[in-house]
């Protein structure tokens, strides 16, 4: 889940405030209906030319894509953490994994959308891969980096055009990233942010010039998107909300993989819809994962997030804050330990480990955004499978195990979009990315990512 910020609105404009110390970075003026209306048409006119461009070219321009983003690396990572709190070490890791991104369908794209032929009882029959036309993307404030280019990457290589509708206080991310696409050499209008608020994306969707929208936010606005697209029979992908699941069985190499499990919660303060947000551990490892948990994080270092040596920012604003404390205390009020954390400081919150968590507790049963930790003592390997797939959510799992034939054995168990042994639920450009239930549906990256936003053609010839 990606809550829904609630940016200052002044007479029109938005302003980016810095979570870290509160002061506001910019304003800028929400763009009109009639704006609007002017950079889909751009859009539209972009798109019947992209579509004709030679995806070599189109891998090309990605080559130089990732060469300004190299360039700027610095640079953009300040903005990311300056704008929602990230610091800035991750940010500048962002920027780099933007660039793989990049190499990654600069290298495969031309295969991904090669026809592919089929032998049938015609002359001749393949699947050509069509682009669609122009796409919308709503994109949140966690990632506002990767989030926007694993979209639009590789949708654009398949010769359709996008329009951005970002998260409103990454409004400087959403317009540098516009920045970087013309730099790169993109056509004008193949990559459009708009700023607008909420109340515009419902007639943006209804818009005969949009084909198809991608959003990675809440629940709660998966559900409004995909009605609206749904309405208007427009194809949709869906990232949303995740409860992932860290499993750690009573064989776990806690030597080798515990700086991974406390990032796989810790990392950007928590804020990740992948992270490890249910900590569940066999009795017989238990209390030495708990001392061993308890002393990682206290090594974590908060301060102002430009500080290269800062390992955990702020949350992006302060009601966030408040939205994590009434989970932690309504599950305090069941039963739950506070073992270390549970102060806030206005966007600020300590790093939270809590102990005696029953599956009816806010911080089992819902997704929290923040830095807390709640840790599940279960008897068995069977007990503590059962407990993960306890859970609305599908996004993903994670097992550490030094029985791989353990964890094999309980892949099919798990309904997740992903489950990973031994390492932390990440995206990563060569893997297809998505969920299921709750968590949304459809498929980020990989050959499956360009495809969403394709139309698969069936071509049948006859001599």
């Amino acid at each position: 889940m990606i809550l829904t910020l609630k940016t200052p609105v002044m007479n029109n404009s938005i302003k980016t405030i810095n979570p870290f110390n509160n002061k506001t970075i910019k304003e800028y003026e929400v763009h009109t209906s009639e704006q609007l209306s002017h950079f889909l048409e751009n859009s539209k006119k972009a798109f019947d030319k992209w579509r004709e461009t030679s995806i070599k070219e189109r891998c090309r321009l990605l080559d130089s894509l990732a060469q300004i983003l190299e360039d700027d690396k610095d640079q953009l990572a300040e903005l990311i953490t300056l704008e929602m709190g990230k610091p800035l070490a991750q940010s500048i890791s962002e920027i780099e994994k933007c660039i793989t991104l990049c190499d990654f369908y600069a290298t495969n794209a031309e295969d991904f959308l090669a026809d592919e032929l089929i032998d049938t009882d015609a002359n001749e029959s393949f699947i050509s891969y069509d682009p669609l036309g122009t796409i919308l993307a709503v994109m949140p404030w966690n990632y506002p980096f990767w989030q926007v280019l694993r979209f639009a990457v590789p949708t654009l290589t398949a010769g359709n055009t996008a329009i951005l509708k970002h998260a409103s206080n990454v409004t400087g991310c959403a317009l540098a990233i516009e920045k970087l696409f013309e730099r790169a050499g993109y056509p004008q209008g193949c990559f459009t942010s708009i700023i607008a608020n909420h109340d515009a994306i419902e007639k943006l969707i209804a818009n005969d010039i949009i084909k198809a929208v991608s959003l990675t936010g809440s629940e709660k606005a998966g559900k409004s998107i995909a009605a609206t697209a749904g309405k208007h029979l427009k194809k949709t992908v869906l990232e949303l909300g995740g409860n992932n699941a860290c499993i750690v069985l009573d064989d776990a190499d806690l030597d080798k993989h515990m700086d991974t499990i406390v990032n796989a919660r810790m990392q950007n303060a928590g804020q990740s819809c992948i992270a490890a947000k249910r900590f569940i551990v066999t009795e017989t490892i238990y209390d030495e994962f708990l001392k061993r948990f308890k002393d990682k994080v206290a090594l974590l270092k908060f301060g102002d997030p430009m500080d290269k040596q800062v390992t955990i920012g702020t949350l992006a604003r302060v009601d966030l804050g408040d939205i994590l404390k009434k989970q932690i205390d309504g599950s305090i009020a069941l039963g739950a330990n506070v073992i270390s954390g549970n102060k806030q400081d206005k966007a600020y919150f300590e790093p939270t480990i809590l102990t005696d968590i029953t599956k009816d507790m806010p911080v089992f049963k819902e997704e929290t955004f923040g830095p807390v930790a709640p840790i599940m003592k279960v008897k068995n390997t069977e007990e503590a499978f059962r407990m993960a797939a306890e859970t609305r959510f599908g996004l993903g799992t994670m097992v550490f195990t030094q029985s791989i034939e353990i964890a094999q054995h309980y892949i099919n168990t798990i309904e997740d979009g992903a489950y990973f042994v031994n390492e932390l639920v990440k995206s990563d450009a060569r893997l297809p990315f998505g969920g299921t239930k709750a968590s949304g549906y459809g498929r980020e990256l990989s050959r499956e990512g360009i495809h969403e936003f394709v139309n698969r053609k069936t071509v049948f010839i006859n001599h």
